[in-house]
């Protein structure tokens, strides 16, 4: 039995809950992740794991050895890599996650640069708009912006980002320009459901506060939704630059109400709890700061 990798496979299984998820994440057959659990708890004496109705659970003894076993797996990707230098390279995989949108215009388009300076790295793109688990999911580093919706997760601010609110000349065309936040009250509200949008609107003006409550016909989970809807002359939407760069640079939307601030939008690398980052999480995490720094 091959100890590392045993302990690998029962991580895995410990955190995705079942010997099935375990297999797909490990791309082996099922039969095989549970026969090396098996092996191991032969090997250690010891049981592991219990199966309730739906998944499976680590005994007392399991979490103790889930999480040195979680510690050494990454001690020894850490070693590996000390072992062979950064210079000749990353191997493996490495698995990010980040919103659709945000991925699609800034990550994509810059990603071959990383991976020609670690050809033998392998990269799964995990796009989902949703704060997704990032242990369950096996996601070595998340890139968020907004709110950090878990205060336990390791993260690491890399930008701010000012926000503004859109439409498209056809809308403003349409409906008028609004001069003052209350205006809005007269205007359609395009939602962005998954973040810091929300349909009150905060503002900070020069010598005040305020809010407004504006009617909202259509509401979003996913940010394109969002940026179809409001090129499409369907209403007002909040919008960080970096979800509507190409759209602002071309006309195709603009920015009203410039002379009102509204709360900025934070992006953060975000690491699973309890789990040192990888060696590849940092180098990716600090290619990208570097990358999004000329943005």
């Amino acid at each position: 039995m091959d100890r590392l990798h045993a302990m690998e496979v029962f991580v895995r299984t410990v955190e995705t809950g079942s010997f099935s998820a375990a297999a797909r994440d490990l791309r082996m057959g099922q039969p095989a992740v549970s026969k090396l659990v098996a092996a191991l708890e032969d090997h250690l004496q010891v049981r592991l794991l219990v199966r309730s109705t739906r998944q499976l659970h680590p005994t007392e003894a399991g979490q103790a050895f889930y999480e040195r076993a979680r510690r050494t797996l990454a001690e020894a990707d850490e070693a590996e890599t000390a072992a062979r230098g950064l210079g000749k390279g990353l191997d493996g995989r490495l698995r990010v996650c980040a919103s659709v949108t945000f991925a699609r215009l800034h990550i994509v388009p810059r990603i071959g640069a990383f991976l020609d300076g670690h050809p033998n790295l392998r990269v799964d793109f995990v796009m989902d708009d949703r704060y997704i688990d990032l242990m369950g999911e096996n996601i070595d580093v998340a890139l968020r912006a907004g709110e950090l919706p878990d205060s336990s997760l390791t993260a690491r601010k890399l930008a701010t980002c000012e926000r503004s609110v859109v439409a498209s000349p056809a809308y403003l065309s349409r409906m008028g320009t609004p001069s003052a936040p209350s205006d809005l009250l007269a205007h359609t509200a395009i939602v962005y459901t998954q973040g810091l949008v929300a349909e009150e609107w905060r503002f900070r003006g020069a010598t005040a506060d305020t809010s407004v409550r504006i009617p909202t016909r259509l509401s979003f989970s996913a940010a394109e939704g969002v940026r179809e809807a409001v090129i499409a002359g369907l209403g007002l939407a909040i919008s960080s630059r970096w979800m509507m760069e190409p759209e602002l640079e071309s006309g195709s939307v603009v920015r009203v109400l410039t002379e009102w601030k509204l709360p900025s939008a934070d992006l953060w690398a975000l690491y699973p709890s309890g789990r040192l980052p990888t060696a590849k999480a940092r180098a990716f995490v600090n290619w990208f700061e570097e990358s999004f720094s000329t943005i």
